[in-house]
Formats: C-alpha cells, structure tokens, sequence
C-alpha cells in the first residue's frame, strides 16, 4: 500500500492560534456525558496541568455543565473527552461550525474511529488485516456465528470505548447473553474471531508511530478494570518483538490511521497470533492521558515526556488550522 494517503479537516477560513505563553486562551474539555467520564476527567485533569505548567493559558472545560456556546469565549480546544459525544464526531461538528480549532481527528474520522464496524470495512478494502468477524443481533443464530468464528471469540459494542460491553465467549451457548450484554451499550454489536498471541498497540503523533507496547493483562483480557483500576497490567515497551517486524507494524499501523482519515493524534491496537501474524482491531483518536495510558507511555519511551506531549500535540492544533486556511485560500485564488 502506498504511503501517499493524505487527510485533512474541513477547517473553512479558521484562525491559527498561537499556542504559547503570549498566545492562545485554551479550553480543555474534560468530563461529558459519555460511559467513560470518569476516565475522561481523570484524562482531561492530567492535560490541564500540563499545559498550565508549560506556561498555557489553559480553562477545564466539561461540557455536562456548561453550554457549547460558551467555547466562543477560546481560541482553541484540547479534546480530552472520551466515548460518545466526545470522540464520535460530534464536538468535532460543533467546533466547527463555531468556527474553533480543536486537537486531533476531524469529524469524519472522529465517527468512523468509533465505530469499530465501519473501521473493519475500511480496513478490508484497503487491505489491512483484521480479525473475521460478523455483525449480530437479536436475529442471529448465534450457534452457527459461534461455529463459523469458533471459540473462544469476543464480542464487542460497535461504539464504545475502554472495554465497555465487551465479552470472552467461551463456551458453546454464551454467545446471546454477551449479544444482550453488549447490545445495551450499543444496538450495532460485532461477533470477532479470537486472536491470541498478544496484545499489542501503537500511540500515532503526528506522522510518527510510537514505539509499540505490549500489553499483558492480569485478567481474562484487558478490559475496563485493567486498563483503569488495576496496578497488576504489565505494560513492556520494549515489546519484545523482532525489530524488524515491529518496523513493519508501525508503518501499517500509521497507514491504518490514515485510512480512517486520522489527523494529529491517536492509537492503533493490533493482536498477534502464534504464528507471528499481527492482525489491527480498532483506532482510536482521543485515547486516554492518565496515568495508565499508553500514548504516554509510548512518548516517554521515545524520550517525550508528558507535558512535551501535550504541548506537542496542542501545537499540531496551529498546524491543521493553518494548513486548511491556505488550502481554503489556494481553492479560491483558483476558481
């Protein structure tokens, strides 16, 4: 596949903030009204600090208590939110039409980093590898999904996040009562084939792939308590994988970001299987920043600590809305 694929955010005639200590009044929008909340403050309190330390001109902003219209009072947004409403498009339309730069993926890519459905499908037709897997619900014959995937498999609310409704199907039977479990996060629920040589993910900043880590969960899998609430998950970086594949990864796992149309920021997690095969499974493209996080984790293994991170990543802010303000001026100078 070629390297060539470019993205952009529809960013018509916006102002370039001048991040710095002299510049940009910056809101960071923490909290919403997502199943993640909790994380997303715990995420957003983290940038916050950052950016007041590195000298920012930085507010906490939750958009559970104050209205939208009060963002018109910024010069630009760091999106520290997480699930619905916060990384599904649809804060990213509402800054646009007002007319405010914000950090990471644009609308487009912001709906479909979601929604792990519609990023598979992209993925297969761009030719990037993914579990098989097969869209359920209350129809299905869950027997002949568990015999066509096999077991164990998992299955997964199409758009959540931090491991909200997901199940291990491990026995023949179980496969409806994890539909219905998933299905009240969600009404699209995918059915995935089980991979089980690792997991593995990628922090994306700019057009950098961080280093890869390897995440090895004390439980069943990494779901909501591993990620958040455990101190037993054991994150290696390095990853242990051979140099040269993990390059390969790397490369893959930016060309899948870009696919989906990601900008600034974000993450790819892949799985391995046991014969060395790395299949991607999902993108996301406001991960969390708290102390448990991997982007971070990744930078600080790249020799970026976290406020360098976050100032790196507020900074691309300027670059989007100035690359869009010329892209808008050249279309144009050309009509």
């Amino acid at each position: 596949m070629s390297n060539s694929v470019k993205t952009s955010r529809v960013f018509d005639n916006l102002p370039s903030p001048q991040v710095g200590k002299q510049g940009a009044k910056v809101a960071v929008l923490l909290g919403g009204r997502s199943g993640e909340r909790e994380v997303s403050l715990k995420s957003g309190r983290a940038v916050l600090a950052a950016l007041q330390r590195g000298g920012v001109d930085a507010y906490a902003f939750d958009p559970a208590e104050k209205p939208l219209h009060e963002l018109e009072h910024f010069d630009c947004v760091f999106i520290a939110l997480h699930g619905r409403y916060g990384e599904d498009g649809t804060i990213q339309g509402a800054l646009e039409l007002m007319n405010i730069p914000y950090t990471g993926s644009g609308v487009m890519a912001s709906a479909v980093g979601m929604d792990k459905w519609r990023t598979k499908l992209l993925w297969r037709a761009a030719g990037i590898v993914t579990p098989d897997f097969e869209l359920i619900d209350a129809t299905t014959d869950f027997a002949a999904i568990e015999a066509e995937l096999g077991l164990p498999l998992f299955v997964k609310p199409a758009n959540e996040g931090s491991s909200i409704g997901i199940s291990k199907v491990k026995h023949a039977g179980q496969l409806r009562a994890a539909y219905e479990k998933a299905a009240k996060s969600d009404p699209l629920v995918i059915a995935e084939k089980f991979v089980g040589g690792g997991e593995y993910t990628v922090g994306i900043l700019g057009d950098t792939a961080l280093p890869v880590i390897r995440i090895v969960p004390a439980n069943e899998f990494y779901d909501y308590d591993a990620k958040y609430l455990r101190d037993d998950t054991q994150y290696l970086c390095p990853c242990g994988l051979p140099q040269a594949l993990e390059e390969q990864i790397r490369a893959e796992a930016l060309q899948a970001f870009r696919v989906v149309g990601g900008s600034g920021w974000g993450r790819v997690d892949f799985l391995m299987d046991e014969a060395d095969k790395h299949y991607f499974i999902e993108v996301n493209t406001s991960p969390g920043m708290t102390d448990h996080s991997l982007v971070p984790m990744a930078a600080k293994a790249a020799g970026i600590s976290f406020d360098a991170l976050v100032l790196k990543i507020l900074e691309m802010v300027s670059v989007s809305a100035q690359n869009c303000s010329e892209q808008s001026e050249m279309q144009g100078a050309s009509q």
